[in-house]
């Protein structure tokens, strides 16, 4: 794609980045790279900008590129009137505000009839002109030569002359720049509720008679607030004093003090009211919504990120467990790499109470399987569960752990679920989700929509399509900052290796099933529609464990094995006696290996990457036990427990301490300081000690706090 070198300055501008940085980074964005091989294999080029400076900029892109589209658009239509002047042109192309830009378009923007179109229509143009100037002159005599068969008095001439000054206001740049800049600084946020609607609508009972300046209000209170007016409980509002606007008007457009000037003084508060400040409203309302949506959107993002990278357990056999009361708890042994060897139900609780059998054949699977960790979800009878399971004295040692199980009723529905278990039913499958999400909490939620895993509030309420593309950017991350088994890995995370997709992914499986496991990355060239370009994004970040050549298993791309083969050369060794040996690699000066090609950055990479080949850089998963409490009812003020980080926002963190709800620790409870980030202080699956400072049981909230010595 041609590149207009302005909007490239103007972004390395915005963003505080050279010019050759954003030109080259959208160069490789437009020549079909990804983010994560940009940021990992490309650093000589960007200047070493990482993925979140990249994703700026590929953001960036695409909206002055819709500007200059949406310039295109402009010209065109007002080209095609007979009314682009030199002046207007200039205006417009200068111009990179999308509102100015729409500012400058509207009086030349196609509109439906309007009341000064119609006016318009009945020649009294000139008479709002000629108030506009506020003559001296009597205005009744000056409107007697507009009456007609149709305007039949003076006041009717007037009115109509007012209506057109109105919209001449309203498509005035200086006016509505003026007046947004009001709002910008000014504008409240309010909010009332229905009368007749205000006991069905307790939950929003904060916000029955609330008032904020706009830009002080969080993110979290305006989607609460949207969200009360969507559902038909709330009045909303956004505006600024009327007195202030008319004010502002006044000053640009009143200079004397005539009939005429009563006149436009009366059009000026007809404008404000009735075109205006409605329009203005609108503006900031989307303006408020898109902060509050991004605002979100990074939160439920960096709360994925965390998840996604989780501490796995690892390769071990499983036995995994969906808890459940009537309809009994669900059993699946899952083998070390995952595979379904055994399912079976449960019956220890109520109403049935076979607490004798279930534990019997839970002691009989874990010996027979050789059960090396038990994986329980959180859900219905989950603490009942692991409290009977603690009790089994095992013939071997066994880890048990209780795992968030958000998203596994969504992962047994889907269509991944059914392809991959079409002979199991719902229940099966979801045990089997809880039982891989102990052993790589990654491979396993990335086969499920990640607005149904339970990390994220008002992920309904943003604009799906920008939540979509920040979620499927995250998981894309985590999966390549991870890396991937090119020989275990299922569809759904190999969709998200960098350069694949879908397609491909489904490509790589059916080889894999044809001609058996990968014995080299060069193989993945035989892959169906696998090409040079795919081969170049994706191949560093596929693993091949006990692959011939060691490299096949590291983060060093193909495209520099012939740089590490020639370290190993000048040292008379081996490639695998270069990541044996770290004498060896001492010995390697990384300056002597610098070419036109390849950077220090990369070599510095390499050599990292061969002290520890295809290292994975997630933490190793830690045991965790929940307290003697089982319920709400079980809690007591001034109870200090253990408890798992379900959940971040920018008001504080949820923390799950085993009483089937969550409980807040509000952000002046996380710290004996001010903490302006949550994430500051703590993580996702984070594990925390807590004291329960309040349980409200009727309206279903634990209010927790993290300063234990209070």
């Amino acid at each position: 794609m041609q590149q207009n070198i302005y909007i490239i300055s103007l972004l390395a501008n915005t963003l505080g980045l050279s010019v050759n940085q954003v030109k080259a980074t959208v160069n490789l964005l437009d020549d079909g790279s990804t983010i994560p091989f940009i940021s990992r294999y490309r650093k000589e080029i960007t200047g070493n900008l990482d993925e979140v400076e990249i994703d700026k900029i590929k953001t960036g892109i695409e909206r002055l590129r819709d500007i200059e589209q949406r310039k295109v658009t402009i010209l065109t239509t007002i080209e095609e009137q007979g009314k682009l002047t030199d002046e207007l042109r200039k205006r417009i192309e200068d111009c990179w505000d999308i509102n100015v830009l729409e500012d400058i378009y509207l009086p030349y923007k196609p509109k439906r009839k309007t009341r000064a179109t119609i006016a318009r229509e009945r020649g009294l143009e000139p008479l709002a002109l000629w108030l506009l100037q506020e003559h001296d002159s009597d205005v009744f005599i000056e409107a007697a030569k507009y009456l007609t068969d149709v305007i039949t008095d003076e006041d009717m001439a007037l009115e109509g002359a007012r209506d057109i000054i109105a919209e001449m206001i309203n498509e005035n740049v200086a006016a509505r720049s003026a007046i947004r800049n009001a709002f910008e600084k000014n504008a409240n946020i309010i909010s009332t509720v229905y009368k007749s609607k205000k006991e069905e609508a307790i939950k929003f009972s904060d916000y029955f008679d609330f008032s904020e300046p706009l830009k002080k209000c969080p993110s979290h209170r305006v989607l609460a607030v949207f969200r009360g007016e969507d559902e038909g409980f709330l009045k909303v509002k956004i505006e600024i004093e009327i007195d202030h606007a008319l004010n502002i008007l006044d000053k640009l457009f009143l200079k004397k003090d005539t009939q005429a000037s009563g006149h436009l003084a009366e059009a000026l508060e007809d404008c404000y009211d009735r075109l205006l400040a409605p329009s203005m409203e609108n503006e900031f309302r989307n303006i408020a919504k898109q902060r509050a949506d991004d605002e979100a959107i990074r939160v439920f993002s960096e709360n994925l990120r965390q998840l996604l990278l989780s501490a796995p357990l690892g390769n071990v056999s499983i036995l995994g467990i969906d808890p459940g009361y009537r309809s009994g708890c669900k059993i699946v042994c899952l083998n070390d790499e995952g595979k379904l060897l055994h399912d079976d139900v449960i019956y220890p609780h109520e109403p049935q109470k076979e607490k004798d059998e279930a534990i019997n054949k839970l002691y009989s699977l874990v010996k027979k399987f050789n059960i090396q960790a038990i994986s329980i979800g959180n859900g219905t009878a989950g603490r009942e569960t692991e409290t009977l399971v603690r009790e089994i004295a095992f013939s071997h040692p066994v880890q048990i752990y209780v795992v968030n199980e958000s998203g596994a009723s969504v992962y047994s529905a889907s269509e991944i679920a059914r392809n991959e278990f079409p002979d199991k039913d719902v229940t099966v499958r979801g045990a089997v989700s809880i039982g891989r999400r102990l052993s790589d909490p990654l491979a396993e939620l990335v086969k499920i929509d990640p607005k149904s895993i339970g990390v994220g509030q008002y992920q309904h309420d943003v604009d799906q399509n920008k939540l979509k593309k920040s979620l499927d950017t995250v998981v894309e991350s985590c999966v390549n900052q991870v890396g991937v088994n090119l020989n275990s890995a299922s569809v759904s995370l190999l969709t998200y290796v960098s350069g694949l997709g879908p397609q491909l992914a489904t490509n790589i499986v059916k080889y894999r099933d044809d001609n058996g496991a990968f014995k080299s990355r060069k193989e993945l060239k035989k892959v169906a529609r696998l090409g040079e370009k795919a081969f170049e994004q994706c191949a560093g970040f596929l693993r091949i464990p006990n692959a011939k050549n060691i490299l096949d298993n590291s983060a060093v791309h193909p495209e520099s094995y012939a740089i590490v083969e020639q370290m190993a050369k000048d040292l008379a060794c081996e490639v695998e006696d270069l990541v044996k040996n770290v004498e060896l690699r001492k010995k390697i000066s990384p300056q002597k290996y610098v070419t036109e090609q390849t950077g220090l950055l990369t070599i510095n990479d390499i050599l990292k990457e061969l002290a520890k080949p295809g290292r994975d850089p997630r933490e190793q998963l830690k045991p965790f036990e929940f307290a003697d409490v089982k319920k709400p009812e079980d809690l007591t003020i001034g109870m200090v427990l253990p408890g798992i980080v379900t959940n971040i926002t920018n008001f504080g963190c949820f923390v799950d301490i085993g009483v089937k709800q969550d409980g807040l620790v509000h952000v002046s409870q996380m710290a004996d300081r001010y903490v302006s980030n949550p994430n500051e202080i703590v993580k996702l699956q984070q594990h925390v000690k807590v004291k329960v400072t309040e349980v409200d049981l009727i309206r279903k909230r634990i209010a927790l706090s993290m300063k234990i010595g209070d």
